[in-house]
């Protein structure tokens, strides 16, 4: 995967490190693509730590226009079906829908973050709420994994982790509650 990359950014005359290969990298790991833009965040931020809100900025941006084009993707997927199958309506698109846009806050996560920004475009959230909840998301994740990356032992870091485990965890029960399952008697 590493040499693709480096060939997908000499291909673009693009540098292989600084803020260019953060910006892609960030980007292209937030498609379906299994790789991780953090390695490459930390590596730029230790580097350059006079441009650690540029570098966020930066991965932030990459990484939602990755989940915008997962979103664009479920959209496209959708209205392909629905052109040759009809219309669905299951019983997990309607918890999801149910949710709404606040699903992205989670877009972050590993192994579910992209199907759900896929997931949003298929079920037609509104792309401006979906842009908004998945930049915060993503925000949230960078400044996370950064600090606790270059914050010494101390056992500050252990606080800052609990912190942002918290807030997600706050973030899931609020807006991905278990539906109300209604029980025949």
């Amino acid at each position: 995967m590493e040499a693709a990359i480096q060939t997908l950014l000499q291909w673009f005359g693009m540098p292989t490190v600084g803020l260019p290969a953060v910006f892609i990298v960030a980007m292209v790991s937030a498609t379906l693509i299994p790789m991780g833009s953090e390695p490459v965040l930390f590596a730029y931020v230790s580097l350059k730590p006079d441009d650690y809100w540029l570098a966020i900025a930066v991965a932030t941006v990459g990484n939602t226009i990755g989940g915008m084009i997962n979103w664009w993707l479920g959209l496209l997927a959708r209205n392909t079906y629905e052109s040759l199958k009809g219309k669905t309506n299951s019983r997990a698109q309607v918890w999801l829908e149910k949710r709404g846009p606040p699903m992205l806050l989670l877009s972050w996560l590993p192994a579910i973050g992209d199907p759900l920004c896929l997931v949003a475009g298929w079920l037609r959230f509104n792309w401006l709420q979906c842009l908004i909840y998945m930049a915060i998301g993503k925000l949230l994740r960078y400044i996370s994994s950064t600090k606790t990356g270059m914050i010494p032992s101390d056992g500050s870091s252990k606080r800052i982790i609990l912190g942002f485990a918290t807030i997600a965890l706050a973030i899931a029960n609020i807006c991905c509650s278990p539906p109300d399952i209604e029980v025949p008697s």
